[in-house]
């Protein structure tokens, strides 16, 4: 059993699991503000200081330094969560999480208790991998050397999510002996720039940014081997693509929900004959089938979650690692379907008055259509019918 197995077994049924008992509670106010923050841009920092005070970013972190020590299920039902009301506060945790998990798996002792101690006090983490200009989006410029002053780290990353606020960033670089590596280190360390200068169309509060590293001095500890992840099969790609699922299919869920209450206030088409557009049989039939691909989102997603836990309880070995990235698969192109298809559909729930600039509504689809770029969904399916076809496993490189 790999190390992170053998943890979430011992852990997971010491503590209760707080998004179940705390986050309902949460959840209210951070709905209340979140189209005036998305319409504003305005950065979820209070929000991210609540769920942080409220224990809940440190669901994943082992029990022995200060978190709930609970699984991956915990933190996509988090996420889930939060995107049906907030889909960009919702994808900051995603690459918290991941990275988390990374931490779990490779780092040494005393950079674990550093920083899973720092997040179990209310820290947050962020990724900073993304370049532009190489040949794919995995290929990486920025490197850490060595000099007669130490390890130096320096380039520029974009499209940061959560960077702009937060505590301690963990950078994807070439490392001194070839390879890559993952650089944990305080968000303030100098050297370290952070741009708010994310402009997209959709999961504009995301906090994502531009992150430039000048000559920043880095100690040999805060240094892990990232390429050490992919040297076997692990669960580890399947449960940072999990909890991208987990984004779009609950901002599904949000979108249905915002639909459903823009159709009580529409007028019907007057050849329904009916006084309510909610009893319109076309829009019950538009609703039904939308209701059903929200449903099978959200079972897939479920059914990718027992996937994980299945292989990592079991040890992750091959065949089961294999089925876990193939129900992520499935579940991340589900969820990603459901939530183009919930943005849009609203409107015709809504009737033209839903197209208003004041309700806001287009939020839920301008999410939708950034949100599920991550990680194309045709390569999903590519896997997917390989598997089907030939029984091919798919690759463990860290995106399925």
């Amino acid at each position: 059993m790999s190390p992170v197995s053998s943890r979430a077994a011992e852990t997971t049924a010491v503590t209760a699991d707080p998004i179940a008992t705390v986050l309902p509670g949460l959840l209210p106010e951070i709905a209340r503000t979140a189209s005036d923050r998305d319409r504003d841009r305005v950065l979820p920092r209070a929000e991210l200081d609540l769920l942080a005070g409220a224990g809940l970013l440190a669901v994943t972190v082992p029990v022995e330094y200060g978190g709930h020590g609970l699984g991956i299920g915990s933190a996509a039902g988090l996420i889930a969560a939060l995107a049906a009301v907030d889909p960009s506060l919702a994808q900051i945790p995603q690459s918290h999480f991941t990275f988390l998990d990374a931490l779990a798996r490779l780092a040494p002792p005393g950079l674990a208790e550093e920083v899973f101690g720092r997040v179990a006090g209310g820290a947050r983490l962020a990724n900073a991998q993304s370049e532009r200009g190489g040949a794919t989006a995995v290929d990486d410029a920025t490197s850490v050397v060595r000099t007669a002053r130490g390890l130096r780290l320096s380039g520029k990353k974009f499209y940061c999510t959560g960077a702009v606020i937060a505590d301690l960033l963990a950078v994807r670089a070439l490392g001194p002996d070839g390879g890559r590596v993952l650089v944990y280190l305080p968000a303030e360390t100098e050297g370290v720039s952070i741009l708010d200068d994310w402009d997209a169309v959709g999961q504009r509060t995301t906090a994502s940014g531009t992150v430039e590293f000048d000559d920043v001095p880095v100690e040999p500890e805060q240094v892990v081997a990232f390429d050490e992840l992919f040297e076997r099969p692990s669960t580890y790609g399947a449960r940072a693509q999990l909890l991208h699922a987990a984004v779009d299919a609950g901002l599904a869920s949000g979108a249905l929900a915002a639909g459903a209450e823009a159709a009580q206030r529409a007028r019907p088409w007057f050849e329904a004959g009916v006084e309510r557009a909610v009893d319109d049989p076309l829009l019950l039939a538009s609703a039904g089938e939308l209701e059903l691909t929200v449903r099978a989102a959200r079972a897939l997603l479920d059914a990718a979650v027992r996937a994980i836990e299945t292989a990592e309880v079991a040890g992750e070995p091959p065949e089961l690692v294999a089925e876990a990235s193939l129900a992520t698969a499935a579940a991340k192109v589900a969820a990603g379907r459901a939530a183009r298809h919930a943005g849009e559909a609203l409107f015709d729930f809504g009737g033209t008055r839903a197209a208003a600039a004041a309700s806001n509504l287009s939020r839920y689809w301008r999410d939708a259509r950034t949100h599920t770029l991550h990680d194309p969904e045709r390569w999903k399916l590519a896997h997917l019918g390989r598997w089907a076809l030939a029984g091919t496993r798919p690759p463990a490189h860290g995106n399925i």
